[in-house]
């Protein structure tokens, strides 16, 4: 979508709507990156906002060759290239001119930082693309508890969520669930079954979002796997 906008105005508009979702959606790796790199908790905020308000400003995503590489790839090289002259351009300096959709939740900004120290045995490169895989899991997670929330199932999203994480951990038995959900045993199984494939479904749209063929789904699912899974 924002690659074939064009110069329409309504293309336009409509691809830096879609552009501003994904700054939104993937900040964390952007930001991950810069603190990895050794920039400063201010400093990578400053560099990560300052840099999506650029991509959108100049609309530098347009140059972008869709054959070659994903939009995780394109982004971490348009980062690269932006920190590397940030200390010469004034606007490196702001938190995105009112341009970035919203500010950093400085909750969530936490958490990241949380991550940082953990990092450590990673390269810079490798923690971008761990924590680009995490944020499409959790944008198709959330995708996931909104449909079960307009479906006025919200209640029991949130007790079977544990079991659909890769270990299942803090999920509570079945047994015990069933009947505080008054849903038999076997009725909460076909539930978790069904939120299991319609997440794995979503996630697929996550990631044909971010490559230029459909044909490259399944190889990015598979890479974004294996940096997860890596020690």
């Amino acid at each position: 979508m924002v690659l074939e906008a064009g110069d329409d105005e309504a293309a336009s508009r409509q691809s830096l709507s879609a552009l501003s979702e994904l700054c939104r959606i993937y900040w964390r790796p952007l930001y991950l990156f810069l603190r990895r790199e050794g920039f400063g908790p201010d400093d990578a905020q400053d560099l990560t906002q300052g840099f999506f308000a650029d991509l959108i400003e100049t609309r530098a995503y347009a140059r972008a060759d869709r054959e070659k590489g994903r939009f995780r790839s394109f982004l971490l090289g348009a980062l690269k290239h932006f920190a590397a002259n940030a200390r010469d351009r004034e606007r490196a300096q702001k938190r995105g001119g009112g341009i970035v959709p919203e500010q950093f939740d400085e909750r969530v900004v936490s958490e990241v930082e949380a991550q940082v120290g953990r990092a450590t045995r990673w390269t810079a490169d490798h923690v971008y693309e761990r924590e680009w895989a995490a944020s499409l899991l959790r944008q198709a997670l959330d995708r996931l508890a909104q449909e079960c929330a307009l479906a006025g199932k919200a209640p029991l999203f949130d007790c079977l969520k544990p079991y659909l994480s890769a270990t299942g951990e803090a999920a509570v038995p079945y047994e015990e669930m069933a009947p505080r959900l008054h849903r038999p045993v076997a009725t909460l199984r076909s539930d978790v079954a069904r939120l299991r494939a319609r997440y794995r479904a979503i996630l697929r749209e996550e990631v044909r979002g971010t490559v230029a063929q459909a044909s490259e789904v399944d190889e990015e699912l598979r890479h974004l796997c294996r940096v997860l899974v890596e020690a």
